[in-house]
Formats: structure tokens, C-alpha cells, sequence
């Protein structure tokens, strides 16, 4: 099993994307849409709950609890070209 990097920066984007930054200084972009749909996560429809999300132990969590791990995080994000990571 892959050791995916742990999280240290989360941006939240006003299209339910989030801008990560990894331990390794790697930035990736997250696509939290589908989440939307599930019970779970519905909630963050709402911009400024999504908005409120942060890192804790590496990983992200918004209020009530709802979190995702680091490894899941990593492993379906999408490298960010250099020139927008910068």
C-alpha cells in the first residue's frame, strides 16, 4: 500500500474544490462535487460550511465531524500544473 504524504495546507474554492498542499510541498487539486450527493456530506453543499474546512493530523475535517483521510485525498486529487501551483 501507497504511504500518501500527509496534508498541511487545505484552500477551499467556491466551486466545491479544494487546493491541497502535502507534506512533500506538493499541491494537488480535489474535486469534493461527488461527495455532495452522499448523506454524509450533504451539508457541505452549503459554500460557507465547506469553506470551513480544516487540517487536522494531516487529514481534513469539517464541522460535524465529517473528515477525509490523507491517502484518500491523495490518491484522488490531480497534480496541479508548476505555473498554477506556484
Amino acid at each position: 500500500m501507497y504511504d500518501a504524504p500527509f496534508l498541511v495546507v487545505a484552500e477551499p474554492h467556491d466551486d466545491h474544490t479544494l487546493t491541497l498542499t502535502f507534506a512533500t510541498s506538493e499541491k494537488r487539486q480535489f474535486d469534493a462535487t461527488p461527495l455532495l450527493d452522499t448523506p454524509a456530506f450533504a451539508s457541505l453543499r452549503d459554500l460557507d460550511t465547506f469553506a470551513r474546512v480544516k487540517v487536522v493530523y494531516g487529514s481534513l475535517e469539517w464541522p460535524g465531524e465529517r473528515d477525509l483521510a490523507h491517502d484518500m485525498l491523495y490518491a484522488r486529487s490531480t497534480p496541479m500544473p508548476v505555473s498554477e501551483a506556484a
